[in-house]
């Protein structure tokens, strides 16, 4: 029997979180994990400002205090002096993952030349993965899903096809993925029966 996957899910925004504008992010996340992973599912959601000490004290309270296994976070990730997010990411990790911010700026090469612009990182606390993934909701599901070619084949692996086993090494429920979206990764050893 499958464990519930509990999620964390934040939305870096100072406008947004301002009420200046409705937040994009976090209804993006949400829909395509939906979409996407087919085993039960809770998300924690937060919508916060650009500040690295409250970045920081979130993504803490999610995975240590929350229960989260997996966050993910959407925006303030760019060159400007108030993207924080990956410094408030790397300052709470007890590992790096860099695979998975090289593997987001090379799918969205594919798109924006500015991709070389984005600082997403992804690392690991405790027994939880954090990942930071560009603002646009495009963006988050090209990120996601990876490049398709002309006839739906995948051509460049998304970034969640290698959540599920990075979930599993590190101590997380199983997740399955509807792999019409994205097909979830795992070696034959990993493999559970059908």
């Amino acid at each position: 029997m499958n464990q519930t996957l509990k999620i964390g899910l934040v939305s870096i925004s100072d406008r947004a979180s301002q009420g200046v504008y409705e937040d994009k992010g976090l209804p993006a996340l949400r829909d395509w994990l939906k979409r996407t992973v087919t085993t039960p599912l809770e998300f924690e959601a937060r919508l916060i400002a650009d500040e690295q000490d409250e970045i920081q004290s979130t993504l803490i309270d999610l995975v240590d205090y929350q229960g989260c296994q997996l966050v993910l976070t959407t925006g303030g990730t760019g060159p400007a002096p108030r993207d924080v997010t990956p410094e408030a990411t790397l300052a709470v990790a007890d590992r790096v993952m860099p695979g998975f911010g090289e593997q987001m700026r090379q799918i969205s090469l594919a798109f924006v030349p500015t991709a070389i612009l984005s600082r997403q990182v992804g690392v690991i606390r405790k027994q939880a993965l954090i990942l930071n993934l560009p603002g646009q909701p495009k963006a988050i599901a090209e990120t996601l899903e990876g490049l398709r070619d002309a006839d739906g084949q995948v051509k460049v692996p998304g970034i969640f096809a290698a959540v599920p086993y990075c979930l599993d090494l590190i101590g997380a429920p199983w997740i399955d993925t509807d792999p019409a979206v994205v097909k979830a990764f795992r070696p034959k050893s990993a493999q559970r029966p059908a």
